[in-house]
């Protein structure tokens, strides 16, 4: 009750025609991503990964178990070959990926996870599974199952990690 009243108050400080901006799906779904990690980041840190940041989970969620090329990793995230290679430097320097020699191709570096980053990836699975637990006990399994269900669908086309 308290938590409606709050919300009703921060509606009506809005300005007219404004309230689509708060209640679009990109937006909720944004604010709700948002939320996750920042839970992640936050379990993780206290597992020992306190230097990690959101950009630097960016290069993980997007990296092959088996590596990838920094292009792909660019692609896949969206964003440009050199801010992805100061991700891969940062990480790097953490000692979770390492740069390696191709053997089908000399001039390609893949990016893979170091021992250490494999192990990191454990402890942000412990971290994701955690997290997915208290989303669904604040929400109930039903709601969590439609919810996932139907963002699997529509973003299907766009998951491009190997398996």
């Amino acid at each position: 009750m308290k938590n409606d009243c709050l919300q009703m108050a921060k509606v009506k400080h809005r300005k007219p025609g404004t309230d689509w901006r708060h209640a679009n799906i990109g937006r909720l779904l944004n604010n709700a991503v948002r939320r996750f990690e920042a839970r992640v980041l936050e379990l993780m840190s206290e597992q020992g990964h306190a230097g990690m940041r959101i950009a630097h989970v960016n290069l993980t969620r997007n990296l092959d178990v088996a590596g990838t090329r920094l292009t792909e990793l660019a692609r896949r995230a969206s964003m440009s070959k050199q801010a992805m290679g100061e991700l891969v430097d940062q990480c790097a320097a953490l000692g979770l990926v390492a740069r390696v020699n191709d053997p089908n191709d000399g001039r390609a570096r893949p990016v893979v996870f170091t021992t250490a980053g494999l192990a990191w990836l454990e402890a942000f699975h412990a971290a994701v599974d955690i997290t997915e637990a208290e989303m669904r006990a604040e929400l109930g399994q039903k709601r969590l199952d439609v919810i996932t269900s139907g963002l699997a669908a529509y973003g299907a086309k766009f998951d491009t990690l190997d398996t």
